[in-house]
């Protein structure tokens, strides 16, 4: 029998599951134990793979599954939640080998191992080793490896003053606001010496001090801008990254060699063709009117539809021709010249307007409504645009510096998919990812198999949300849709199973047919999320522009465009394997990255910036863990 959708609850029922649970470890609280009301069990357990600060494990959702009554409402599945940022520890440098005890002459040499020639005296390494100064682990690591060895010489004092080299490494740090990063966070203040006192002791003092600040700071920067200076799983169980490990071995040495300092430190931030379309937009908007320039408003009280009349029409065509691309602009270049005021809705603005929504990959009808009118006037005010290109450069340094030439680019609040080929956009089209309770995580892998006719295999957190309550009240209710049952592996009628027991080892899958949930195809790059791309029924949905509606996969308003893109292959090939009516899986000829993203101002295919509602609000706990980290670090001592 197949499975029809009976109201617009069941059609959100059909897709993938964000809280999947797997095989249950011996901890795991089961639907017997909620029956039983194992009250304590729950709270010594149940959270215990979410403690804050630390990442969800994978294949956990650390969800409960509800009620110790059974009479109360019935058990839910929740996903993964949002954290309180925990920054990472702060120690002090070991700065007890900074003296060197062999060398008690007035200079060290070091010139035998390439150092600089007239070293410091031996009496300035002796108050390095009375220096205060915090980092993390690798910092600290890094500082105590150059600094132990007596044979490296101080990199930014020379004699008794601060040299050129560190000035030249103060003023890059200063200037690091322009790559997204926050210049109170390697901020070093320069020795207050003066020249007229008598004390070297002091002098010697606050300069190895400031030696140590310095290079903690420069270390912490390069660290911060390779993989970013927030770590990403602590935000959320829905952001799921490997961070990236910085060799911060070499970087004092080569900072020491550089001919200038500060271009060898503005030199270590990614340069990809995405960061750099970032940075020149961050740019652009700094400098644009101190952030106060005019700002276009377009007000409609109801649709604006071809044919129709209104005095905001002036505002409209004013505002696609400043947000509009080049391209657009080019291309309409007539009516843009030949506009004279006009309240009519005409054709050729509604060809206008029609393009500018099919860049900004809204629904191109000409029907220009809320959303359109978000897009056309900017949306963002360029205070909040400098903030998510801050978000963004951020949230780029957690994805591989170099995205490949070839690669699938997932936009969760674009809601629009894009494969990239010899470096170029090749494909874009339409998604529907996880709503605001079912998210999509943000994640990267690679795709592995495309799946034709595929089985769904429902997820625990929809059998126990959303199928639970009628199986409660019809055991039959699965064997009427159609869908196959098993429980330890073995096939039974969903008539058979006692639905107010443990689920743990219970499985539902519904077949191939015309109706399954995940339509003709299935996108495979297998990860601990059970989230993949895939064909649906529900073609409806990706006529709206906001398409955060399933339960957290991602579905293809093109599916056998894609499937053919990365099989590299014919959608006519395509086709004929879903003809074929069999379940059957291919391998890609090659795995592909696949960015599962989510970021609110991306550069598009020509590289204009271009802004998305921050549809999870995670841009808000970016910020806040971007706050907590300045604070932990301005507190040195």
């Amino acid at each position: 029998m197949t499975f029809v959708l009976k109201s617009a609850a069941s059609a959100l029922a059909i897709s993938c599951g964000v809280a999947v649970m797997s095989a249950a470890p011996a901890h795991a609280y089961t639907l017997m134990d909620m029956l039983r009301g194992d009250r304590q069990r729950t709270q010594s357990t149940i959270f215990m793979d979410q403690a804050p600060g630390r990442p969800v494990p994978r294949g956990a959702d650390g969800g409960s599954l509800g009620g110790l009554d059974p009479e109360a409402p019935l058990p839910k599945v929740s996903g993964p939640r949002y954290y309180t940022y925990k920054t990472e520890t702060l120690q002090f440098v070991d700065t007890s080998k900074f003296a060197d005890p062999v060398v008690t002459g007035a200079v060290a040499d070091v010139s035998a191992s390439g150092g600089d020639a007239g070293a410091e005296p031996a009496v300035q390494r002796r108050f390095l080793a009375q220096a205060k100064v915090r980092a993390n682990a690798d910092v600290a690591k890094a500082l105590e490896a150059y600094y132990g060895d007596s044979r490296n010489p101080l990199v930014w004092v020379e004699g008794n003053q601060v040299n050129d080299r560190a000035k030249s490494a103060m003023a890059a740090l200063a200037d690091v606001a322009s790559v997204g990063l926050d210049p109170a966070d390697y901020a070093v203040q320069t020795p207050d010496i003066d020249p007229a006192n008598p004390d070297p002791a002091a002098r010697d003092r606050a300069l190895t001090q400031f030696e140590l600040e310095l290079s903690a700071k420069v270390l912490a920067f390069v660290q911060d801008t390779v993989r970013g200076r927030i770590d990403p799983n602590k935000i959320s169980g829905y952001h799921d990254f490997q961070r990236k490990v910085v060799n911060l071995t070499p970087v004092l040495k080569l900072a020491r060699m550089s001919p200038d300092a500060g271009a060898y430190i503005a030199s270590r931030s990614p340069d990809g063709p995405q960061f750099e379309a970032l940075k020149a937009e961050l740019a652009k908007l700094r400098a644009a009117d101190g952030g106060n320039e005019e700002r276009i408003v377009v007000s409609l009280d109801k649709l604006l539809k071809p044919g129709d009349s209104s005095p905001e029409i002036a505002n409209i065509v004013k505002a696609i021709g400043k947000h509009g691309s080049e391209t657009l602009k080019t291309d309409h270049a007539a009516t843009l010249a030949a506009y004279a005021g006009s309240s009519d809705y005409s054709p050729d603005i509604v060809s206008l307007v029609e393009a500018f929504q099919q860049e900004r990959g809204l629904k191109a009808d000409g029907v220009i409504g809320q959303a359109t009118v978000r897009a056309m006037t900017g949306g963002d005010t360029n205070a909040s645009k400098i903030g998510k290109l801050d978000v963004a450069m951020e949230q780029a340094r957690w994805l591989p510096e170099d995205l490949g030439s070839r690669y699938v680019m997932i936009n969760q609040p674009a809601f629009m998919a894009y494969y990239h080929n010899d470096g170029k956009e090749q494909l874009s089209m339409r998604v529907v990812v996880g709503g605001k309770n079912n998210q999509t995580y943000f994640f990267d892998d690679e795709i592995e198999t495309v799946e034709f006719n595929p089985f769904w295999g429902v997820p625990q957190s929809i059998i126990i949300n959303e199928m639970l309550p009628k199986l409660r009240s019809d055991p039959n209710y699965l064997d009427q849709l159609g869908y196959e049952v098993e429980v330890n592996g073995h096939a039974v009628a969903s008539s058979s199973v006692d639905w107010y027991g443990s689920t743990n080892n219970v499985s539902v899958r519904q077949p191939p047919s015309s109706d399954n949930a995940l339509g003709e195809l299935k996108i495979l790059f297998p990860n601990s999320h059970a989230i993949y791309m895939h064909d649906t029924p529900s073609k409806s949905f990706f006529k709206r522009d906001m398409r955060a509606l399933s339960h957290g996969c991602v579905r293809l308003s093109n599916p056998r465009a894609m499937a053919a893109a990365v099989l590299g292959t014919s959608v006519d090939d395509v086709a004929k394997q879903i003809a074929s009516g069999q379940n059957h899986a291919v391998k890609v000829p090659q795995k592909i990255p696949v960015y599962v993203s989510y970021f609110t101002a991306w550069p598009n295919k020509d590289g204009v910036v271009e802004y998305f509602d921050d549809v999870y609000g995670r841009d808000a706990y970016v910020d806040k863990a971007f706050d907590a980290t300045t604070k932990a670090r301005g507190a040195q001592i």
